[in-house]
Formats: structure tokens, sequence, C-alpha cells
């Protein structure tokens, strides 16, 4: 079977949309041409957690070939609309063009941006401008939910903090998750699951609020105390098993002398 495509040396992001478009005829691929905006969308997730990888891992080859993934997925996606008559590749380039060109005031219009925060600030009252948000709440609104829930809690949290919604200082945060932990304990004192889900929402939500006057990304620390967790548990099993200790049968005492070690240990690393 041959199909209308050029095999070359180097290709360009318009051998990408036509590659897309080939996979997706009828004489193409059976798998591409059966998928929907719904059927590989959790693989746009999964593209973007790997580009975050790359980055983390301070890998150019790696962050080269996981961005071509998610440029292949918005190449999908394009297509798909395409074959619709409704937009295509070309339509969403001229439509970020355009906004990227309304939210920079301060380099394509008058406004002045002589710093990082100003930039931002001109960001934000054009984006506002060209939405015809006029009340905060719709701007809180506008963040997905299906964001991670420790991001979108900060970013809600912020956009409050703009219209003066927000403590004086950290102090104030410390003092609502003492608030919160404590009707947590209430809630367990009921026993109802739904009260403690309600309340156990609070104490993270209150946790988030003392990270953004801390200026700590939630999202990013709890990724890195769970990666804390995970190196010093695997020492605990190290440790349990050239003393021959059974965890399983193990007294959280003896467990925990255990974790004590490894966490002098990881120190001295």
């Amino acid at each position: 079977m041959s199909v209308d495509f050029e095999i070359k040396d180097k290709y360009d992001i318009s051998d990408l949309i036509l590659i897309v478009r080939v996979l997706r005829a009828p004489d193409g691929c059976p798998w591409d041409r059966e998928q929907t905006h719904e059927s590989i969308k959790k693989n746009f997730i999964e593209e973007t957690y790997e580009v975050i990888e790359a980055i983390n891992k301070e890998n150019p080859d790696m962050l080269k070939e996981e961005l071509g993934d998610v440029l292949l997925q918005v190449a999908l996606h394009a297509q798909m609309e395409s074959e619709k008559g409704t937009f295509d590749f070309n339509d969403i380039a001229n439509d970020i063009v355009k906004k990227l060109v309304i939210r920079h005031p301060h380099v394509f219009g008058d406004d002045i941006a002589k710093n990082e925060e100003e930039a931002l600030s001109s960001w934000e009252k054009a984006k506002a401008k060209s939405k015809g948000t006029k009340l905060q709440s719709e701007s809180m609104l506008s963040v997905p939910r299906e964001l991670p829930a420790l991001m979108r809690a900060q970013k809600i949290q912020h956009k409050a903090a703009k219209v003066g919604f927000d403590w004086n200082d950290v102090q104030g945060a410390f003092d609502k998750l003492d608030e919160e932990i404590n009707e947590l304990k209430i809630a367990l004192d009921h026993g109802v699951k739904s009260e403690i889900e309600d309340e156990f929402g609070d104490v993270l939500f209150s946790c988030v609020n003392i990270s953004r006057f801390l200026k700590v990304d939630s999202e990013e620390a709890l990724t890195s105390a769970t990666d804390k967790f995970l190196e010093r548990f695997k020492i605990v099993e190290m440790l349990a098993n050239e003393n021959g200790v059974d965890m399983k049968n193990s007294s959280i005492e003896e467990l925990d002398a255990l974790w004590d070690r490894a966490k002098k240990i990881k120190k001295c690393d």
C-alpha cells in the first residue's frame, strides 16, 4: 500500500500536519482513524507530564522527544476538527498569535512594563479586558477544575488575594489551619464519612494557603515530600532485611526506630 507522504531526511511542522492527515485517512492507520478527542484526552495529560519529567531531569534530548509527543497530540486534535470543517492547525496558530499580541500591550501597545511583576500585571489586565471579566469570581471560575487539586487551590487563592480576600500575614493562615484540624477531629468523633472528607479538604486547602504565603509551590512541595518518603522507605526496607526484621509483624515502635535510622543515613548522603 502506498500513501501520499514523502520520506525525507528532515521534516518540519507542515510534514507533521500532513502525516497526521494521512494516518487518519480511509487508507491510513485503523487505530489513528478511530480516535476521538475523548479517547485520547488522557494521552495528552500523560505526554505533558513526561515533558515535566524531562525538564526535571534536565535532559534536552528527552525534552525534544516529549515536546514532539505533545505536539502530535495538538496535531491530532486539530485534524479531527479539520475533518468536521470547524478549524485546523493554522487556525490554532492564528488564534494564539492574536492572543499573544493582545495580552502583551507592554510590547505591542502603549503600556510600559519595567520588570516581571509589571509585565504580569499588564497581562492580567489585558486578559480581563479581552474576556470581559468584571467579577473576580468569574476569573476564579475560569481556573479549570481538571487541574491537579493543589495547583487549582493555589491559583484560586491567589486570585482571591488580588482583591484583598486574604490574611494579613502567614500567622493568620497558620491559625486557620489549627482551626480546621480541630474541626476535622470533631468530624472524626462524629464518624460521618462525608463530614470527615469535607473537613479534611479544608485542612488541605489551609495548607495550600500557608504554602502561598511562604512562596512555595504546593504541588512541587508534595511531590518532593513523596520522593523523600520513598527514598527513606527504601532504606527502611534495606535495614529490615539486613537485621532480619519482618516489617509486617513488627510493632510501630520498631518500624519508627528503623525510620529514624533511615533519616540519619539519608542526611549523611
